[in-house]
């Protein structure tokens, strides 16, 4: 393991790094993810972006889920990890960080331009007008709408939903846009079946094509989303590294791969490579 570290340490330390983040980062804010150690089972189908646009009764579906897990998202604070990661860009070590998160928590935890892959959870857009509004104006309109909506939540999903009966969906009002008034909102978050915009994929390999190396942070890499920067970096020849608990898709082309807690190597790497001490950034 010190060996694996050392070099680690000395890829980080040499600059030009490109992180790519994945749910495992997120787990010791209290975002569990679905395939690591800390992660849960999948109970239901994922929302895929054709049912949504389609399905009335499953977009109500979603909607009731969503609610309640976005109270636990947005009560979720960056984690020491998400802080380091801040530091070492501050210090000049890592030029990008590229995040399949939809969390928000690398933005609050203070790294600058982070490329959000898949969007983020704490943005609605209308899908009729294209009019775009803050999650928490829609909370509120929510919560008008369905002032006696409520329900045991114990844990969230790491795509921000929980598990209801089916009891509890039946009673949910999902409302419409609140500029056009009669469209269809959807968080904008990238769901299944749906692309990512092309701009945005081809603006992270721009980036992952310049970095001298690439860092992956608690991501299994089982969908190809985030797999292909790290095939994109290994047929450059760019070196990879893997930081996650348990094996990736990506291990046959990293370098090197650590298996360790995210919230205390980063931390650490930090200090040793940055030599900012831990609590100067938030």
């Amino acid at each position: 393991m010190t060996e694996k570290i050392d070099v680690l340490a000395g890829l980080v330390a040499a600059g030009g790094v490109v992180v790519l983040s994945g749910a495992g980062l997120s787990t010791e804010s209290g975002i569990p993810d679905y395939r690591g150690p800390s992660g849960v089972a999948r109970r239901h189908t994922p929302m895929t972006y054709q049912t949504f646009t389609r399905d009335a009764d499953a977009r109500r579906r979603y909607w009731a889920r969503s609610h309640l897990g976005w109270r636990m998202i947005a009560r979720a604070a960056p984690n020491d990890g998400h802080r380091a990661v801040a530091r070492l860009q501050h210090a000049g070590l890592v030029d990008a960080v590229i995040t399949q998160n939809v969390d928000g928590l690398h933005t609050a935890a203070g790294s600058p331009d982070v490329v959000e892959l898949h969007g983020r959870l704490d943005e609605v857009v209308c899908l009729d007008c294209g009019n775009r509004t803050s999650r928490e104006e829609l909370d509120r309109r929510l919560r008008q709408a369905n002032p006696d909506f409520a329900a045991a939540v114990t844990a969230v999903n790491p795509d921000g939903d929980v598990d209801l009966a089916d009891a509890a969906v039946a009673r949910f009002r999902v409302v419409d846009c609140g500029f056009c008034r009669t469209g269809m909102l959807k968080p904008d978050v990238v769901f299944f079946g749906e692309t990512v915009p092309a701009p945005r994929v081809a603006h992270c390999f721009a980036l992952v094509e310049r970095a001298r190396s690439v860092l992956v942070l608690g991501s299994s890499l089982t969908v190809m989303s985030g797999r292909r920067f790290v095939l994109r970096a290994a047929k450059r020849d760019i070196p990879v590294v893997i930081v996650n608990q348990g094996a990736t898709r990506g291990d046959g082309y990293a370098a090197v791969t650590v298996d360790a807690p995210l919230g205390r190597l980063l931390p650490a790497l930090a200090d040793r490579v940055a030599g900012t001490p831990a609590g100067v950034l938030s």
